[in-house]
């Protein structure tokens, strides 16, 4: 597998005896795809004094200063695709990195439009709530000749008619691992999932800190609309969770990779490129199985994006246009494992030898069954669902 470099230098967003404060207000566990961000403006004035120490007062979108300053995922970008757009095109990246939507939305609207970034990337479910509150650039297509290699099927979606102010970055969807070492009977489901989560791995079990990702579970499970609005849902879900399956967590991470390398719990719930970074970690890559479960799952996008008053946007604009580049694509796949939703990226990542291509691109019968996230009425029921279960958990 590809080793992990180091990333660029990460500035911390906050002190370290802040983040109980800010956990509470944002009303989430941080995360790295976190889907569910409602309670993003309630947390934007407790984010005020956390704006970026780079940023000026009246930051425009203007020619910048030679710097890109990009306010993304932990560990989403190849570090060698950034020193060679940094060489080829001149300005020099930092990077910020948050650990949730919530997170990023509160940042930029306490900041309104001087936070010195210039580029995010939202996950598709909390675009149309940035572009509510003005928090994105309206793209340029002019700009971006590159976005001409995008498949179809990543553009012009429901939550950015005619892509006026995101693009994909990659996507990908949800399901766990198991070590048959410990499960010696064949998974396949989300009902299989929770079976083996209270026999065989009960005491081993890791799951997404992802208050969304974790309620999935049962709805799909249970042939619930995983998107329900349905009060008496959320509810049975409630009484589920916290009584039948909390007795049995060890931990909560978003960060699975490491663990399954490693071997340390029998079951995790995990984003598939996660999972598959795992196995190729594991000395024994035949001991844990990834499942895509039958009954479906969560399906994501992760989009670029300028941000409201990027003081380097057209710096923006020459690094999105670069990691648009069929080759600079392929080398993103590579490192991060998910697919970008360039046109001809899998016989690309097929003729390079890329490993376990079949957890990057996902078969036709699993994505018939899978369903995008979004943003609801009841999110906050599910916010308070979660911290429940932690608190149950022992987490």
């Amino acid at each position: 597998m590809p080793q992990r470099q180091p990333q660029l230098p990460v500035r911390a967003l906050v002190p370290a005896a802040a983040l109980p404060r800010l956990q509470a207000q944002l009303g989430a566990a941080l995360s790295r795809r976190t889907f569910l961000g409602g309670l993003a403006a309630a947390g934007a004035a407790g984010l005020a004094a956390c704006a970026n120490p780079n940023a000026s007062e009246g930051a425009g979108g203007g020619g910048g200063g030679g710097t890109l300053n990009i306010y993304t995922w932990g560990e989403y970008d190849d570090p060698q695709v950034l020193k060679d757009f940094t060489a080829a095109q001149g300005p020099a990246i930092t990077l910020d990195s948050y650990g949730s939507n919530s997170e990023m939305t509160a940042k930029l609207s306490a900041a309104k439009g001087t936070s010195g970034y210039d580029i995010c990337v939202p996950t598709h479910s909390n675009i149309q709530q940035m572009v509510e509150l003005d928090l994105l650039e309206e793209l340029d297509h002019s700009k971006l000749p590159n976005m001409a290699n995008l498949d179809p099927s990543v553009m012009d979606t429901a939550w950015d008619p005619g892509n006026k102010h995101t693009v994909c970055k990659d996507w990908g969807s949800t399901g766990y691992v198991y070590d048959t070492q410990r499960i010696t009977r064949e998974l396949s489901s989300w009902k299989d999932f929770i079976d083996a989560a209270q026999n065989e791995a009960s005491g081993s079990l890791s799951l997404l800190e992802d208050q969304g990702e974790v309620a999935f579970i049962y709805f799909f499970a249970n042939g619930i609309e995983p998107n329900t609005q349905d009060p008496a849902d959320v509810e049975a879900y409630r009484q589920w969770v916290l009584s039948d399956l909390a007795p049995h967590i060890t931990t909560f991470s978003s960060s699975t990779s490491a663990a399954i390398s490693a071997s340390e719990q029998a079951l995790v719930h995990c984003w598939n490129g996660d999972g598959r970074l795992g196995i190729l970690g594991n000395a024994d890559p035949e001991r844990y199985r990834f499942v895509w479960p039958s009954e479906g799952a969560n399906l994501w996008q992760d989009n670029w994006a300028i941000v409201k008053g990027a003081p380097n946007a057209e710096a923006a604009y020459q690094f999105i246009d670069y990691v648009l580049d069929k080759d600079v694509s392929l080398k993103e796949l590579t490192y991060i494992g998910y697919n970008t939703g360039v046109q001809g990226i899998e016989e690309a990542a097929t003729a390079a030898g890329v490993e376990r291509p079949d957890l990057i691109f996902i078969d036709q019968s699993v994505m018939s069954k899978l369903v995008y996230s979004e943003m609801t009425p009841r999110d906050q029921d599910i916010i308070k669902i979660y911290d429940e279960l932690k608190a149950k958990a022992g987490q």
